[in-house]
């Protein structure tokens, strides 16, 4: 925890594993929230690959079907602000652990469930991860080549953008209800309701223009020049982004084919310009492009890969890519903060805690003797 945090003085306990809840509250975290990550021992095999969410939280291992691992989190339910699960609908009610459970020995909590498909509604109990959440919700149709199957995106968009960042909006407006009030609430965040949310100027421009839309055909979406890929001489890639006419203006002048400005958007001379800019493109590689666009102002960019976007003096300026040293001196990367706030930044302060590291400690900072955490430790409650 950062006492400069905007989130400073809060304290969360995170049951959820995995990748939306445990982003969700790395979010948190990072602005200065004390996060203890509770997990049960038996995931610990699973624990190394998505490790980079546990940074500036604590971890604790804790058996919620034990009775005394039960009393346990009770406990600390009632010191806490926020919970955040990601169980499936009615598991938390089965451990005892559920939203009404706490909200009787502490009322100013607020819980947040963060589920594939809601708490209600048919597909409740439905098993699923990202790929089904975006299929379900429409998205996935409109990721792919035109003439080929719906193609899955690299990286997990339903859990991220549908999941883990819904539940700190949703936290953080119970937060400020709160602070009004006095009083917490339940927050349920559907990861397929959150990667819907996300068609909103998809479904505008389907009820603007009357025609459905379609799988790398749309104005935002290969259909025309202006909005598309380009392949360069080294089989790199390019993109333009040239919505509005006075960017496209520049493309066109560049190019020196002012016949093609006024023709932007004519279903009639699309192919034709798309195959014209194909051909250009093609002439120079990657690197010879961004020499010969710098500075010029019509919405392009080269498409990077990781390693050559980590290395970008963008995101080492914004400090988005940071390193801390681990225990051998090492340098490890992690993607920053991109909420920039003046006056209470958030950081990436701690390395992430070994799996249960942290767990004898959290429990005598809550009362518990080294007998008790030795006999706890003996019966499997940790």
């Amino acid at each position: 925890m950062t006492e400069n945090g905007a989130l400073s003085g809060l304290t969360i306990l995170d049951l959820s594993r995995l990748l939306p809840g445990p982003f969700c509250s790395m979010i948190l975290a990072d602005h200065g929230a004390r996060v203890i990550a509770i997990e049960d021992k038996r995931y610990a095999a699973e624990a190394g690959i998505n490790a980079s969410v546990l940074r500036n939280k604590e971890h604790i291992t804790l058996n919620l079907k034990s009775d005394a691992g039960r009393q346990i989190f009770l406990k600390m339910a009632q010191k806490a602000d926020i919970i955040i699960e990601g169980f499936r609908p009615g598991v938390t009610r089965r451990l005892g652990v559920d939203y009404d459970s706490i909200n009787k020995i502490n009322p100013e909590i607020i819980y947040c469930s963060i589920s594939g498909y809601g708490q209600t509604g048919p597909y409740r109990d439905t098993a699923g991860h990202d790929v089904n959440y975006l299929s379900v919700a429409g998205v996935l149709d409109l990721i792919g080549d035109k003439n080929g199957p719906p193609a899955i995106p690299g990286i997990q968009i339903a859990d991220l953008a549908g999941g883990g960042m819904y539940g700190v909006i949703g936290i953080l407006m119970a937060l400020h209800a709160r602070h009004r009030t006095g009083k917490g609430q339940y927050i349920d965040i559907s990861m397929t309701d959150g990667a819907m949310s996300l068609l909103s100027l998809v479904l505008s421009i389907k009820q603007f223009t009357g025609q459905p839309v379609k799988r790398s055909d749309s104005i935002l979406s290969h259909r025309y020049a202006c909005y598309n890929t380009y392949e360069t001489a080294d089989n790199r890639y390019l993109s333009l982004g040239a919505v509005e006419n006075r960017f496209w203006k520049n493309i066109c002048e560049y190019f020196q084919k002012p016949e093609y400005i006024t023709a932007q958007y004519d279903d009639g001379r699309r192919l034709e310009i798309i195959a014209f800019m194909r051909a250009k493109f093609k002439e120079k590689t990657l690197d010879e492009w961004c020499s010969a666009l710098d500075g010029l102002d019509f919405c392009w960019g080269p498409v990077r890969n990781l390693d050559e976007a980590l290395e970008d003096p963008l995101f080492k300026e914004r400090e988005m890519v940071v390193e801390l040293d681990d225990p051998q001196g090492k340098a490890v990367k992690f993607l920053g903060s991109p909420v920039k706030l003046s006056r209470t930044p958030g950081s990436v302060r701690t390395l992430p805690p070994a799996y249960g590291e942290n767990t004898a400690a959290v429990l005598k900072e809550f009362g518990y003797s080294d007998a008790q955490i030795k006999e706890f430790a003996a019966q499997g409650v940790f």
